[in-house]
């Protein structure tokens, strides 16, 4: 093997080894769980040396929230479409919350990281308060649609965290075997997700 090509040279060669560091991450969260991440096998993944992902990340801590980040770009592209595929405001509301619980059943990993990344936080990323069209501004932006007063800024966080939340539980409660009698009934997952967000009040009202 020639010098140039030697395991330790490999990492220059990648172009942008930063994202590729977090995409391999990301493909191993999807195969094997969180538990499989590390340097070392995101490395491997990745096809570089053992030491090229510390060029990037000092620690596997910052390596998660690389991919907390990728995940949370993820659920902004999920909402703006479901955004973009109704003109109702109400609808576009309901909607948020069907596309928010299937990407937690799409990405359950992905989803856990997301969270693990964030609980602990004493801010939210600036990314989620600062970027427009980051999940949580189109929340706020489709709730403004329905009616909700842009002005009164405490009611709008509040209207916001319902949201959240109410779709959060869902998430976490979706796949219970207990509800499948009613998805039967319903017509599917996605029927049920629009029947129970229809009976929780801010996605019921749109505001």
């Amino acid at each position: 093997m020639r010098e140039s090509e030697a395991p330790e040279s490999r990492p220059y060669h990648h172009g942008d080894l930063r994202r590729a560091l977090v995409e391999a991450a990301c493909r191993l969260l999807e195969k094997e769980g969180a538990q499989a991440l590390s340097l070392r096998a995101v490395a491997r993944e990745a096809g570089v040396s053992p030491a090229a992902p510390y060029h990037h990340f000092k620690d596997k801590s910052e390596l998660l929230d690389a991919v907390a980040h990728e995940g949370w770009e993820k659920l902004d592209l999920a909402f703006q479409a479901a955004r973009d595929a109704h003109t109702s405001p109400p609808d576009r509301v309901r909607e948020l919350g069907v596309a928010y619980v299937c990407f937690a059943s799409q990405h359950p990993d992905l989803y856990r990281v997301m969270y693990d990344c964030s609980r602990d936080k004493a801010d939210m990323p600036a990314h989620v308060l600062e970027n427009e069209e980051s999940a949580y501004r189109r929340v706020r932006e489709v709730l403004i649609s329905a009616g909700a007063d842009p002005s009164d800024e405490i009611g709008l966080e509040l209207a916001t965290i319902a949201c959240w939340c109410a779709a959060h539980g869902l998430a976490e409660m979706t796949s219970f075997k207990q509800f499948e009698p009613l998805k039967e009934a319903l017509g599917g997952e996605e029927a049920f997700l629009r029947g129970v967000l229809a009976h929780v009040g801010v996605f019921a009202k749109g505001l």
